[in-house]
């Protein structure tokens, strides 16, 4: 029999006592991510400061799990795409022999049953590693597609080592002038420009916007789209609705690919 770890929030403990770990995802990857129990008690909790930013109850606990050295699994890094299928005692293996097994994960394309939870025992909350393995000391990225959206420190973070291309953005009555000048000279370049911005913040008067849903470049129509898949502005979902039936097919299906999203 194998042995796992998976974290839970200190919350769940009753319910996981009388239910079992339940299947989490969709598709394909709904099921358990475990972690084999090893001789090192920092390799085994490695996850915990990771899942502990997320939101949600605070305070995690260790839920002890026992599986047939047979049972199909998948192991991998957490960066793997395609991580290979083996048996439960492999999985173990593979990450007991690892050079370095930080950031490696077990996934159990099911439910754990009430009978497989073996123990459920309190951790160290200050255990682990945060963002990735072997950040500490490395300047975390601050483009838009990896800083930390509302984490603790980040606006002042960005504002402090403001990034080249991604700000943080101008201020909006800033940002309004600038779309303002571009239509007047007719600059669909800085247009665009513009709205790359407005898509880095969580509003925008979409009042003074939308009507760039009618502008004769669907270049700029394409921007607007991409820009307002990220606010939160009332009204939002009548200009992608009206930008669906847009003539041009790239316009289409930018929004299609937002509404996949």
């Amino acid at each position: 029999m194998a042995t796992f770890v998976h974290l839970t929030p200190a919350a769940n403990s009753a319910r996981v006592r009388r239910a079992g770990l339940k299947a989490a995802g969709h598709a394909a990857w709904r099921g358990v991510f475990l972690f084999p129990v090893l001789p090192s008690y920092t390799l085994t909790h490695q996850w915990l400061r990771e899942l502990a930013r997320r939101p949600g109850p605070r305070g995690l606990v260790a839920v002890h799990v026992r599986l047939p050295d047979d049972e199909l699994v998948t192991v991998g890094r957490y960066s793997d795409h395609q991580p290979p299928q083996v048996s439960a005692a492999e999985a173990v293996r593979r990450i007991a022999g690892a050079d370095d097994c930080r950031g490696w994960e077990v996934f159990l394309p099911r439910s754990v049953a009430p009978a497989e939870v073996r123990h459920i025992r309190p951790v160290r909350q200050v255990n682990g590693w945060r963002y990735r393995p072997g950040a500490h000391g490395t300047p975390p990225c601050l483009c838009f597609g990896c800083r930390d959206r509302g984490g603790y420190g980040a606006r002042r973070l960005r504002e402090r080592r403001p990034h080249p291309l991604d700000g943080p953005p101008p201020a909006p009555r800033v940002l309004l002038a600038r779309v303002e000048a571009a239509e007047a000279r007719g600059d669909t370049a800085a247009l665009r420009e513009a709205l790359r911005w407005y898509g880095m913040r969580r509003r925008a008067p979409l009042a003074r916007l939308s009507g760039l849903a009618r502008h004769d470049d669907p270049a700029v129509r394409i921007a607007l789209v991409e820009a307002a898949s990220s606010w939160s502005t009332p009204g939002v979902d009548l200009l992608l609705r009206e930008l669906a039936h847009d003539p041009d097919p790239g316009v289409r299906e930018a929004v299609m690919d937002v509404l996949v999203r």
